[in-house]
């Protein structure tokens, strides 16, 4: 039970027996959110947790991000790198469309969604996952980019939204959360 008196891992997922996930791939970026969907997974889900990491050019440390996926619970972390394929197939062509939202707002963060479900569709591909999982909460569009993805690339692939399924509803409690599990903080 958390100090907000919200339960979370001692309050199981409401998952029919047709949806039973054995292995997930997790679009996973080494924050508080993803890093605490990993232990949330495997408790609620009772599947193997694979992490999948897209670089596309965010400059992040890749080796600590892998370290601290394993040691939060993944049993394996895909890192892939997508700069490349970014830059020449999502940024470069919303450049040469001249895209922009409300006529001065870049869309790099959500350019980079669908390259991120893409890799991570690839990687449950190659793993025989029967299911995609991401961090983004119910509010934004984010989750919506990488779903429209899955959906495009993988249909038959289960996609599951922790933030839309479980009693964590602040930053307290994805902190109170992590503590609770030992997942690392700061993160």
């Amino acid at each position: 039970m958390l100090q907000s008196g919200k339960r979370t891992s001692d309050q199981p997922a409401r998952i029919p027996q047709s949806a039973q996930i054995r292995k997930a791939v997790l679009a996973y970026s080494g924050g508080l959110d993803t890093s605490i969907i990993i232990p949330w997974l495997r408790e609620n889900y009772g599947c193997e947790v694979i992490a999948m990491v897209g670089d596309v050019g965010q400059g992040d440390d890749y080796e600590a991000v892998r370290a601290k996926a394993l040691a939060t619970g993944a049993s394996r972390v895909f890192v892939q790198d997508l700069r490349r394929e970014f830059i020449t197939d999502y940024v470069w062509k919303a450049l040469q469309a001249g895209a922009v939202y409300e006529g001065k707002y870049l869309l790099g963060t959500s350019l980079a969604r669908p390259v991120l479900a893409k890799a991570q569709v690839e990687v449950a591909m190659r793993v025989g996952a029967d299911a995609v999982a991401h961090g983004c909460t119910g509010k934004g569009n984010d989750q919506v980019r990488f779903e429209m993805a899955y959906k495009a690339l993988a249909p038959r692939l289960k996609v599951i939204a922790p933030w839309r399924e479980w009693s964590i509803k602040s930053r307290e409690d994805a902190i109170d959360y992590a503590r609770a599990h030992n997942v690392p903080i700061p993160v």
